[in-house]
């Protein structure tokens, strides 16, 4: 008899002990390992990278504006090639949002989807001029009201040109490099985001992109990771 309460009892505890988890222990530990999986790697980035800044080369907040419309499914590289030449013919909103269509497609051909990216170029271009006096916006609400400018856009400008804090930029890499790193396991950009914006320190939320970007174009790469030579194999999760 003693023993069947016993059993009961421990039964009990255990069902209770689920709960608990159930109800938020289990996923603050999660949160609390990641966390500190993420400023262990972020030590080491900062580290190796301290120099990294954005790749993608611009003179004014509305060249960069442009710059980062255009790097959508595209390398930086290859939009760093572009741009001279479509800056000196449109160095600012009022020369672009008079372009004809035709002829910023043709400048713009070797950065993919340029039928839908010249269109909103010349859109995004005339509603600055219409509603901005010409400027870029300063806040996150005003920049996504823009043809082609997402989070993603709004906060690498915000971001790199006046240091505002509004979010972190997730591009492929910093997809697939915070996934793998154990940061998150979420799949979408704006899921991938808000777990960055709970473990990552928020002075950091600017600098954290171009350093995982830069990692991922080490050795990090998509196809081949040299796991090897990799400064973060020992804390990696993803390490063979």
């Amino acid at each position: 008899m003693a023993i069947k309460k016993v059993k009961k009892s421990i039964s009990r505890r255990q069902k209770l002990s689920f709960k608990e988890a159930s109800s938020g222990k289990m996923t603050r530990r999660k949160s609390n390992s990641s966390q500190r999986q993420c400023l262990q790697n972020l030590q080491l980035l900062n580290h190796y990278y301290p120099h990294v800044r954005c790749a993608l080369n611009y003179e004014t907040p509305y060249q960069l504006l442009v710059a980062t419309v255009l790097s959508a499914q595209c390398t930086d590289e290859r939009v760093n090639q572009v741009t001279p030449e479509l800056f000196r013919q449109y160095p600012d909103p009022v020369a672009m949002s008079q372009a004809r269509l035709d002829v910023v497609e043709k400048l713009i051909h070797s950065t993919g989807f340029y039928k839908n990216k010249s269109k909103n170029l010349v859109e995004a271009a005339k509603l600055l001029v219409q509603k901005h006096q010409g400027q870029v916006p300063q806040n996150l609400e005003s920049l996504v009201q823009l043809p082609g400018v997402g989070r993603k856009t709004a906060n690498v400008v915000l971001g790199n040109v006046w240091g505002i804090v509004s979010g972190i930029v997730v591009d492929t890499h910093v997809s697939r490099l915070t996934q793998r790193l154990g940061w998150t396991k979420e799949k979408t950009p704006e899921k991938i985001e808000n777990d960055l914006m709970k473990i990552v320190p928020k002075d950091q939320w600017i600098q954290v992109s171009h350093l995982l970007i830069q990692h991922g174009r080490g050795p990090c790469k998509a196809r081949s990771p040299d796991c090897s030579h990799c400064f973060l194999q020992e804390s990696c999760p993803s390490a063979p």
